[in-house]
């Protein structure tokens, strides 16, 4: 089935003829934008680069954050657009086994209908960005190690204190460039966020995990949330008497439609890129790291499973906690299966190879320095060892919660200014939400059987990744039926009682996470000073390799932007097909048929009937497009993102909506450590296929009358 409809997608595609184009590279900060005007134009994008660069103007001023996801707003009313598997975690929470969103889908008809997001749930609008690299790093230069990272940290901390002045933001001094440059962004942090509008999941997700990162793909990969506000307008705690968010810039919706080779934008909040280490990181992540990784995903996917089977109302509880380790795991599985089509660690070996020589024609060049960042690089390694066994061997929720707690007990007795950052008074609203959430997605005997589980891999793993003394701690597999047995920390109101306690209350405590966590903190610690050690001495060396390896590429016309770190970006492309691995060209758009020919009646393949309906009768309305002569579904396009990006905006030449990103390619999952200019694509829906579903299938028609929709002449 899988050629077939290949074969299928590359035959629709090629009404509109294509050749693959390459990719284009490059997550670029806003300001950057008007250095690639001249490139921007070439593509045919309309928007001044200068626009483009300003927060505070359209389209950039509709583009938020979900911490983890992108969106944009799409009326004036806070209407906010995203990934269906962004708003999982919304959609999870108010699911129970005979009311279940997830399944059937959610629709609010009115503002009264629609459901809390959950406590964790934000809406971040970037307002503000400045540079403030030499207030970070300046005059460090004779400190190392822990004395070194914990004066950036002290730096940092008073930046981010003197920004949230106006408890209104939320604040952030991220690295860039590897600790070249630090910038300080100021967020609205929006915590009144709603859930309006999801599609059934055999929309939503259609093709499931079976279909991630592959094309062609036909998954309705959206949803709508509202953020709302106090009656003055400025962010507020959930209430009934908040308002609709009035969003001075939104996103004008374009069912105009694309061809093949248009340019597009896409703005949004990529995650993490590793472009710029060194061939012994790929080396480590390959060989070590990632296999790791894979197995342990696998193995706690396997637990869950166990602990839910036939139980409906857990299976449900632990959906969105499944869907994400799911994704996890396929995209470091196709990390390793990229590291294994093309030996990236070589092509890595050439260019550091390339810069060495050419930094050691440099007037000031030091080996000094190149020897002194091999040795961080391989303290880091050796670190990374330690840190994810202590992470196998307390793989328990409750766990979790009991060290986050007696952390907090600890860390309250310090100034705050003091205290070690995500432990501050900013941060507590954000443990108390992340202690709250948990209700929803906790269910004690698959914590049980996550966290033996766990245990039983901890002694698996070779014994010096074991931190030291962690195994004169850890419980005997006998032992933890009755921890869960005398806990409180399963009830959410005990949990949230202990974030007042005392350290000398947790010291005393008979409850059996309580002493576990007490006895293990000692071992954490001493992992976290070795941590700030190593981090020092990276924080020292790489901000010297990465501006000497900036001017590298500089001197060879190269593009130079930072990693990805989960901070506003933007990119740009075309839509454009590419070679599969099967080596089959594909082109870049799926249509509706797609989702028909796919079709079993099981999931993952169980397409409503509805749906199914409108498509044989083909009322395809205002949304057909003229070229393929049906609605298409999801396109391709040369854009370079990462995960993070899902639910990013995706514009047309004038910065319209014309599609929403939320996967890529499988062959393009090694574009975080290499951008394969051949064959990286970005997947993308069409937001006709969204608009179709909301008029022909769900009736959403009071959310189609609320946005701007601009529609084809006639």
């Amino acid at each position: 089935m899988t050629k077939k409809l290949a074969l299928s997608a590359a035959i629709v595609s090629g009404f509109a003829a294509f050749a693959p184009a390459q990719a284009d590279e490059g997550q670029w900060q806003p300001h950057q934008l008007p250095q690639l005007r001249a490139e921007l134009q070439r593509i045919g994008i309309t928007i001044p680069a200068e626009r483009l660069a300003d927060l505070s103007r359209h389209p950039m001023s509709a583009i938020v954050s979900l911490d983890g996801c992108s969106a944009s707003f799409v009326s004036p009313e806070g209407l906010v657009v995203t990934n269906h598997h962004c708003a999982y975690g919304a959609i999870q929470r108010n699911s129970t086994a005979e009311k279940n969103y997830i399944a059937n889908g959610f629709l609010a008809k009115t503002r009264a209908e629609e459901l809390p997001g959950g406590p964790t749930t934000r809406v971040y609008v970037t307002d503000k960005v400045e540079n403030v690299t030499e207030r970070v790093n300046g005059g460090l230069d004779k400190l190392t190690g822990k004395d070194r990272h914990a004066e950036v940290k002290k730096r940092i901390k008073a930046l981010i204190a003197d920004c949230e002045t106006d408890k209104n933001y939320r604040c952030s001094v991220p690295a860039f460039h590897r600790g070249a440059e630090y910038y300080r962004i100021r967020q609205m942090m929006i915590k009144d966020v709603r859930l309006v509008y999801a599609p059934p999941e055999s929309i939503g997700n259609y093709g499931g995990d079976i279909d991630n990162y592959e094309w062609p793909r036909h998954t309705g990969d959206y949803s709508f949330l509202r953020a709302y506000v106090g009656k003055d307008g400025k962010p507020a705690d959930p209430s009934p008497d908040n308002v609709p968010y009035k969003s001075k810039d939104f996103l004008v919706v374009s069912a105009e439609g694309l061809k093949n080779g248009d340019p597009i934008l896409l703005a949004g909040y990529p995650g993490r890129t590793s472009r710029y280490k060194l061939p012994v990181e790929i080396r480590y992540a390959r060989d070590l790291s990632y296999p790791m990784m894979v197995a342990d995903y696998q193995a706690d996917l396997d637990a869950i499973a166990a602990a839910t089977k036939g139980k409906e109302n857990d299976v449900v509880r632990y959906a969105s906690v499944v869907k994400s380790i799911n994704n996890r795991m396929k995209k470091t599985q196709g990390l390793l299966d990229g590291f294994a089509r093309k030996d990236i660690a070589a092509i890595k070996d050439k260019q550091d190879a390339d810069f060495r020589t050419w930094y050691g024609k440099q007037p000031k060049s030091s080996p000094a320095m190149l020897a002194e960042l091999d040795a961080a690089i391989a303290a880091d390694m050796d670190l990374s060892d330690d840190e994810f066994a202590y992470g196998v061997a307390t793989y328990s929720d409750l766990l979790k919660s009991a060290r986050t707690l007696y952390r907090l007990a600890l860390e309250k007795q310090k100034a705050d200014a003091d205290r070690e950052p995500g432990f501050q008074e900013r941060d507590i609203a954000n443990i108390k939400a992340r202690l709250s959430r948990l209700e929803q997605s906790f269910v004690s005997s698959v914590d049980q059987a996550r966290y033996v589980a766990g245990l039983q891999r901890y002694v698996k793993l070779p014994t010096k990744a074991h931190p030291q003394w962690l195994d004169n701690l850890t419980p005997a597999l006998a032992d933890v039926p009755a921890m869960y047995q005398k806990t409180g920390l399963a009830d959410t109101a005990t949990r949230l009682a202990w974030m007042d306690k005392a350290p000398a209350d947790f010291e005393q405590s008979a409850d059996p996470f309580i002493k576990l966590a007490v006895r293990m903190h000692g071992v954490a610690m001493t992992l976290e000073e070795r941590r700030k050690e190593v981090d020092g001495n990276l924080e020292k060396i790489i901000p010297q390799y990465m501006a000497s390896v900036i001017a590298w590429k500089k001197s060879q016309g190269k593009p130079v932007y930072p990693d990805a770190n989960s901070t506003l970006r933007v990119t740009y492309g075309t839509v454009s097909a590419y070679p599969g691995r099967d080596g089959i060209t594909k082109g870049p758009f799926t249509t509706v048929e797609g989702i028909l020919e796919k079709h079993t009646g099981k999931d993952p393949f169980d397409a409503p009937q509805a749906l199914i309906d409108a498509v044989k009768a083909k009322r395809y309305g205002q949304f057909k497009d003229p070229v393929l002569g049906t609605v298409p579904v999801d396109f391709l396009s040369s854009a370079d993102t990462t995960g993070g990006n899902s639910g990013s905006a995706v514009m047309n030449k004038r910065g319209e909506l014309i599609g929403l990103n939320f996967d890529s390619t499988y062959e393009s999952i090694t574009k975080d450590w290499y951008f394969d200019r051949d064959i990286t694509r970005a997947i993308h829906l069409d937001v006709r296929y969204m608009l179709w579903v909301m008029k022909e299938v769900d009736h959403a028609d009071n959310l189609l009358k609320e946005m701007t929709i601009k529609y084809p002449q006639k």
